[in-house]
């Protein structure tokens, strides 16, 4: 019963560490990379649809990307999709690709971006504390029902802040990282 906890616990901790990572790749820095247009939505027949699942999403070179429609009558609903976006990005249509430009990102916009990240982070740690808060719940109940003894649910409740701080240690890792990146010019 304490192993299955602990194992709960530590599998929504990776969890939330994989989806913080997931976040950040999504924040830009001065260079071009797919993942950017990953969550950008475009109207396709009625349905809110993925603009990689439209189209060719390919980096043409270091700061630009470039998209494909496999439609042509998708080139100009994906362009205003990447234009409303919250990414702040100016697409241009050329033919039958529409080329996404990487403006440079100024030391305001840089700061900006560190604040971002900085409440992602936040964000990500909150729910590790949350694990960690309803691990220790769940060890409160099974002593409740005398499943386990008090000693048990000590050394459990020490696991489990084990796997608290690690988690918190990885993510103010992949922090420092990303604000280095963005940082870098």
């Amino acid at each position: 019963m304490i192993n299955d906890v602990k194992k709960s616990a530590e599998t929504k901790m990776q969890k939330t560490l994989e989806a913080f990572k997931n976040d950040l790749a999504k924040v830009r820095t001065g260079r071009a990379h797919t993942g950017i247009l990953d969550h950008v939505t475009v109207d396709y027949y009625g349905s809110d649809t993925p603009i990689n699942q439209v189209a060719n999403v390919t980096l043409i070179d270091a700061r630009t990307i470039g998209v494909q429609p496999w439609e042509k009558s998708m080139a100009a609903k994906i362009e205003k999709a990447i234009r409303d976006s919250d990414l702040g990005l100016n697409p241009a249509a050329m033919g039958d690709i529409i080329r996404v430009p990487m403006p440079m990102l100024t030391e305001e916009r840089r700061r900006d971006l560190i604040k971002v990240v900085r409440s992602e982070a936040e964000g990500a740690r909150v729910a590790v504390r949350n694990v960690r808060r309803d691990g220790n719940n769940e060890l409160k109940n099974l002593i409740k029902d005398k499943a386990i003894t008090e000693d048990e649910e000590r050394r459990a409740q020490d696991d489990i802040q084990k796997l608290t701080d690690k988690y918190i240690a990885e993510i103010d890792k992949a922090l420092a990282v990303k604000e280095a990146d963005l940082m870098a010019v």
